[in-house]
């Protein structure tokens, strides 16, 4: 791995600092200091990467302030912590692999010897308690499933895209396009403007969406097909998700839960187990696509935004969150992202160089090497950005 090369005169106490501060954000001990200063003589520069994880502000400060803009629609570093950015924590200190933060059965809670609320559907209480109470958080989550807690059946679980956070943000009232777009800004690091591609079929573009806004059929065919030909047929992997709340007393969606129509349940507007927002404003287009199922389909794969980097190993399509979120996390641009996002919360500002660019590249391979452990991207980093 290259790394940048540090400052030559600021000596390795210096150098122990600098990387304590750029990945913990606090002051270490002095003890601390001494001892990742003497990891950086014996060139030990993982390692003392690795100690300065083990300051608990890493935890409580550096990945709440770098997960918690994932959690909403203004990507506000400061929301309260919740389950989507407990999870991320949590996933990281375990070193799990990151791509299962958008496929597994997993969701990361207090502890229970804590005493705290216990987790509840219709609130945020028990990660509010957490926060309030200056929990520790290196120490106080514990992962659990997903299932157990939120009444999903697991092969309905998809990681924090199932969060009650992620729902409240991107289910809320809209057509569930919302949690594929902010899914792709926060996860793949592009928003949908970058992929339009009018050369794709428009069969899965559903009713909703006027083909002659204004009384202009061009554009449609020039602006708004170009991302719902893509858009449309993989955010139909939601069609069984939505958020409830009663919007009159509770228009901020505060005491909502997350919904799924499990098998045998059927919505009355739909006739299925679609809910009834992947129907509303049909006569925008009646003859547009009328979704039957959560049955998505990658039609990125083909054109310019197979630069993405899709799995080959995999289908390219599915049902259901799960394995759209699978889809999405083996992508390259899924791996890249982390990195990239790493390197702005360590470096404290975007890549500028072409040593920037290939430090990226370099930490994205190790990245996916290393069974994508995130707290590994945060010591390779660090290391780069120690001398700056």
């Amino acid at each position: 791995m290259a790394f940048h090369c540090t400052n030559a005169g600021a000596g390795t106490l210096e150098q122990a600092k600098q990387l304590h501060d750029r990945i913990a954000g606090v002051a270490a001990s002095q003890q601390t200091l001494q001892d990742m200063a003497a990891l950086l003589d014996e060139g030990k520069t993982l390692e003392a990467a690795y100690l300065a994880m083990e300051t608990p502000a890493f935890y409580s400060t550096t990945l709440k302030l770098f997960a918690t803009p994932w959690t909403n629609i203004d990507q506000d570093s400061f929301e309260p912590l919740n389950d989507y950015s407990a999870t991320v924590i949590g996933a990281v200190r375990d070193d799990v692999d990151f791509r299962d933060i958008l496929q597994s059965d997993m969701v990361y809670v207090g502890k229970s010897s804590l005493g705290l609320p216990a987790y509840n559907v219709n609130n945020n209480s028990h990660y509010q308690a957490l926060e309030d109470q200056f929990i520790d958080l290196k120490q106080g989550l514990e992962r659990t499933s997903q299932s157990s807690i939120n009444g999903l059946p697991s092969d309905a679980t998809a990681g924090v895209l199932t969060s009650r956070a992620a729902a409240k943000a991107f289910f809320y009232l809209g057509t569930n396009r919302a949690m594929l777009r902010f899914t792709l800004m926060n996860h793949l690091c592009t928003d949908l403007e970058p992929l339009k591609d009018n050369t794709l079929s428009t069969d899965r573009i559903r009713q909703d969406v006027s083909r002659s806004p204004g009384g202009d059929s061009r554009l449609f065919i020039n602006n708004c097909s170009g991302c719902h030909t893509g858009m449309d047929p993989l955010a139909q992997a939601f069609a069984y998700y939505d958020y409830q709340f009663n919007l009159e007393t509770d228009p901020e969606g505060n005491a909502g839960k997350l919904a799924y129509n499990s098998s045998g349940q059927v919505d009355a507007s739909t006739g299925s187990r679609v809910q009834a927002k992947y129907h509303f404003n049909a006569t925008s287009f009646p003859y547009g696509y009328v979704t039957p199922n959560d049955q998505w389909k990658n039609y990125w794969r083909q054109g310019s935004n197979q630069k993405l980097g899709w799995d080959n190993s995999l289908a390219g399509q599915g049902t259901g969150a799960k394995s759209l979120g699978q889809e999405l996390a083996n992508s390259q641009a899924f791996a890249q992202c982390q990195v990239k996002k790493v390197f702005k919360t360590v470096c404290l500002r975007d890549a500028e160089s072409q040593a920037d660019l290939s430090q990226i590249n370099a930490t994205t391979a190790s990245f996916k090497q290393n069974a994508y452990q995130l707290k590994r991207v945060f010591a390779e980093v660090g290391n780069y950005c120690m001398g700056e």
